[in-house]
């Protein structure tokens, strides 16, 4: 495991450099489009648990964009922020064997490539956790102000603790148009740092809206959110499952939890564009983590854009 993670390490090293030296030499990369999606349980059922909430914000950067991926691996690259809280059912008072607190920080940078009809997603994260990572102290201010419980001092104390963990990710899947304008896409993915997992499952789109677009799968729920956009107006569904396996998870030290055999994900949303503005709702069902874990729970995923 240990060369496996120094791998990891290595690989999201040298990904940053080539994007680095590569905007160094002038190479005519220009921003082609960016996206971010916001989810939270209060946006479906008003809990505030588990896999609470989390922001992602993504930035894509390449010679141009033709409607589809590139060949060449580091022509297209995201550079994504995302912060995520994960907490016990009760902020207040948890449950003996509930999960522990965890806010977390990662930046990451991912290329999308294609060969031979195969799409690829390949790239890395440095996630952030524990106090350093300041998350707790911004929900506990949001909490004050709303009038929600904050974090007691049985879950700050045992909270996950400060580190900072190279995480590598690929994904590859396959697009099939399956008449008039849906589609779907079979992918796996496969995860190696701050979790090792190995996950298969599909998206399906019924719709103009994303054909032809670069979207970004959200690590948390799975959706998958706009990034570079076409100007097409309309509105487009998407549903998707997939299944994992989780080998080890930092959010679930195993000298404490047990993992469940597989863990489950099934969402549904909505894409809408206008001529001056476009949104997204979705709703994720997320299955249980941990063998204490009582219940799964549903996400809300939001994204809106106003163009002025």
């Amino acid at each position: 495991m240990s060369r496996l993670f120094a791998a990891c390490a290595f690989a999201l090293f040298a990904l940053f450099s080539a994007s680095v030296a590569l905007a160094q030499t002038g190479d005519a990369r220009v921003l082609l489009g960016y996206g971010r999606l916001v989810t939270n349980d209060a946006l479906v059922d008003g809990q505030d648990r588990w896999r609470s909430g989390s922001v992602s914000s993504s930035r894509i950067r390449g010679f141009a964009w033709q409607g589809h991926l590139p060949e060449a691996f580091g022509d297209i690259i995201e550079y994504r922020l995302m912060a995520e809280t994960i907490a016990p059912a009760n902020l207040a008072r948890p449950a003996a064997g509930d999960r522990p607190y965890s806010g977390a920080w990662s930046l990451g940078a991912h290329s999308y490539f294609q060969r031979r009809g195969f799409e690829f997603a390949v790239g890395g994260d440095l996630v952030m956790t524990g106090p350093q990572s300041g998350i707790g102290q911004l929900q506990s201010i949001f909490h004050d102000l709303i009038g929600v419980p904050v974090q007691s001092a049985t879950v700050k104390a045992g909270q996950i603790p400060n580190g900072v963990h190279p995480t590598l990710v690929v994904e590859s899947g396959r697009t099939f148009d399956i008449g008039g304008q849906a589609s779907v896409r079979p992918f796996l993915e496969g995860r190696l740092g701050s979790e090792t997992i190995v996950r298969a499952g599909f998206d399906i789109s019924i719709g103009r809206i994303g054909r032809g677009e670069l979207l970004v799968r959200d690590p948390v729920t799975g959706q998958r959110y706009r990034t570079i956009q076409q100007p097409d107006t309309g509105v487009s569904f998407v549903l998707g499952a997939d299944i994992a396996k989780v080998a080890d998870s930092i959010y679930l030290p195993s000298a404490r939890y047990s993992l469940t055999p597989s863990r489950q994900r099934v969402r549904a949303g909505l894409h809408w564009q206008g001529d001056r503005a476009s949104t997204f709702y979705g709703v994720t069902w997320l299955g249980e983590e941990f063998s204490g874990q009582s219940e799964g729970q549903i996400l809300g995923s939001l994204r809106l854009n106003l163009d002025f």
